[in-house]
């Protein structure tokens, strides 16, 4: 009777009543995962992430521990000594900076930096809607988070799943679960957030402007513009070296023509284990303590603020440069400037459609939706170097 007793003890049912807020917790997985299969809100990581929400937060299933991992260290003694669960040693993955920088070389083996080098200018648009990371940076800064923590926070606003999540596990490692769903769940409104800004700060005229074709773009250009890239940001911003050189040489290898079967191998299988694997580790920090509280209100309201001020951002600039440039820039790229690759070219394109029928803004979109891409990654450097991360 007393075994009995002892195994009915140590069930996840039993050990349900010392923590119930659990339950509360396990709720939110089953909503996001719904959102992801049903809704198909960037399902490919918030699936994952919602399972792995789901994993943490079953009482004595032991798979992640978070006090391995307290004050952005990790207990090394607690691995060697068997004590670490199958989450935790997942985890390292996150917390060494590993799978963010390998899903970087897939998404630049995946795209195509053609319109940015054809048109330069859209370097600025892409910067430019990195205004969203900084204000909110200020932003949360008046909310009394940490430094650290306001950083973290305000990567949500480049659009980049994988930037927001480096920097969130080398600065605000407790943050990195409501970061992490905020930033992939407003990536998926992208198409629900944007127009309505860009209408709103446009006039008809402006969105019925027609771009000229861009000019090709030669292989040899696009071989030299990885490497010219890595080696300046590089330099410029030390920290910011991995993502961009991984960012770079998934590139290069899209571009240089000898290196194919690599180039598919992590645009596909690479890309396919490294997701799943960032998706269930990312989701295990979101425990009940962690998630339940003022701090995730906070973040889920600022990261859309910071999506707003993003999109206005490149907009505004798109407005302003066309007082001074000859041939004038549709302002709706602009909002591509976040770096939601290509979901925010796609959107800008279709404001465009809207407004003029048969006017194609898709490949002049991506010219600042890639610079997104690189000036998040860029940004984050210097959150880095300023906040200490090594």
């Amino acid at each position: 009777m007393e075994a009995i007793l002892d195994f009915l003890r140590q069930t996840g049912f039993y050990l349900i009543g010392s923590d119930p807020k659990v339950l509360i917790m396990m709720v939110i997985a089953c909503v996001l995962m719904y959102l992801a299969i049903k809704k198909q809100f960037e399902p490919l990581l918030l699936l994952p992430i919602a399972f792995g929400m789901l994993l943490t937060n079953l009482p004595g299933a032991g798979m992640y521990h978070a006090d391995f991992f307290l004050g952005g260290h990790v207990d090394w003694t607690q691995f060697a000594q068997g004590n670490a669960g199958l989450i935790d040693i997942l985890y390292l993955g996150v917390k060494l900076g590993i799978y963010p920088c390998l899903i970087f070389i897939g998404v630049g083996a995946m795209t195509d930096f053609g319109p940015l080098i054809a048109n330069p200018k859209s370097l600025l648009l892409g910067a430019a809607a990195q205004m969203g990371i900084f204000i909110t940076f200020i932003g949360m800064r008046y909310l009394s988070f940490l430094p650290e923590e306001a950083a973290s926070v305000g990567i949500i606003g480049g659009a980049d799943g994988p930037t927001a999540i480096y920097v969130a596990s080398r600065l605000a490692p407790a943050l990195l679960g409501p970061i992490a769903v905020a930033a992939y769940s407003y990536m998926a409104l992208v198409p629900v957030i944007q127009p309505p800004i860009m209408r709103a700060l446009t006039t008809q005229k402006e969105r019925e402007i027609v771009m000229k074709q861009l000019r090709p773009v030669s292989k040899i250009e696009k071989i030299i513009f990885p490497i010219v890239v890595t080696a300046f940001v590089a330099l410029l911003v030390p920290s910011a070296g991995a993502l961009i050189g991984c960012l770079m040489l998934g590139n290069l290898m899209r571009e240089c023509g000898v290196v194919e079967r690599l180039s598919k191998t992590v645009q596909n299988e690479l890309m396919n284990i490294v997701t799943v694997l960032l998706g269930i580790s990312v989701g295990a920090t979101a425990t009940a303590e962690n998630f339940l509280n003022l701090k995730t209100l906070a973040i889920l309201g600022m990261g859309i603020v910071a999506f707003g001020v993003g999109t206005a951002g490149g907009v505004l600039l798109a407005k302003f440069m066309n007082l001074f440039v000859k041939e004038k820039i549709n302002p709706l790229i602009g909002s591509a400037g976040v770096s939601a690759v290509p979901m925010a070219a796609r959107v800008s394109n279709v404001e465009g459609q809207k407004a003029k029928p048969g006017n194609f803004l898709l490949m002049h979109a991506m010219g600042p939706n890639v610079a997104g891409v690189i000036g998040s990654a860029i940004a984050a450097g210097v959150f880095m170097a300023l906040f200490g991360a090594k």
